[in-house]
């Protein structure tokens, strides 16, 4: 993994289960370190290794194996959180990987609810010292769904505190979407801005005098 990767991920891994999901979705788009830009689930194969990195957040079982079906499910909703997401960070702009291709939000979000409500939840009720009873709702034991579990994460983070820190990084080539931890970071990493710094250097030398 390179800096840059090894950055992020650092940062993810302190974020709670439900927006290290969902960014790590999202992120399955990226640049591809030559000018464009790849994508990690062009096959069964590629959803499988992700899936198995990430098979403790997960209602899956041990050894599973994605198949086209499941390949194709869980593009179609990172394709409406992706377009969730540019929704999300307006006035600015998407991540350049989606300026061509996004989802209306009327249908991003049919198809997300749609997704979530494949897996069924109960009430569970806590009570916290001090405090009074809370209730909030958890999947059913083993009533796993891939898909409707990444549209319950994509929903509580978007729906959540850290939604309201989400940003599209423009640095030149870069095409992640991130979490903003303070008032002045424009980038997602600090290689992004170091190039784009670089690239506004280079604008201003070329613009005539």
């Amino acid at each position: 993994m390179d800096t840059r990767g090894s950055i992020i991920s650092r940062m993810q891994d302190a974020l709670p289960g439900d927006s290290r999901l969902a960014l790590d979705l999202a992120l399955t788009l990226r640049h591809d370190g030559h000018g464009g830009v790849a994508d990690d689930l062009t096959e069964p194969a590629g959803l499988t290794t992700w899936v198995r990195a990430r098979a403790h957040d997960l209602p899956v079982a041990p050894g599973y194996a994605a198949d086209a079906t499941g390949l194709t499910a869980v593009r179609d909703l990172r394709a409406a959180v992706r377009a969730l997401f540019a929704h999300a960070v307006r006035p600015g702009a998407p991540s350049p990987a989606d300026t061509d291709r996004l989802l209306p939000v009327p249908e991003a979000l049919d198809r997300v609810n749609a997704a979530a409500a494949r897996l069924p939840t109960v009430p569970f009720l806590y009570w916290t010292e001090g405090a009074g009873p809370g209730v909030h709702r958890r999947p059913v034991p083993d009533g796993g769904d891939l898909t409707a579990a990444l549209a319950h994460a994509a929903i509580a983070f978007l729906a959540g505190p850290d939604g309201q820190r989400l940003r599209a990084c423009h640095a030149p080539r870069c095409v992640r979407y991130f979490l903003k931890d303070h008032p002045r970071q424009e980038w997602c990493a600090p290689s992004c801005g170091n190039r784009a710094r670089v690239a506004r250097h280079h604008e201003r030398h070329r613009r005539p005098s």
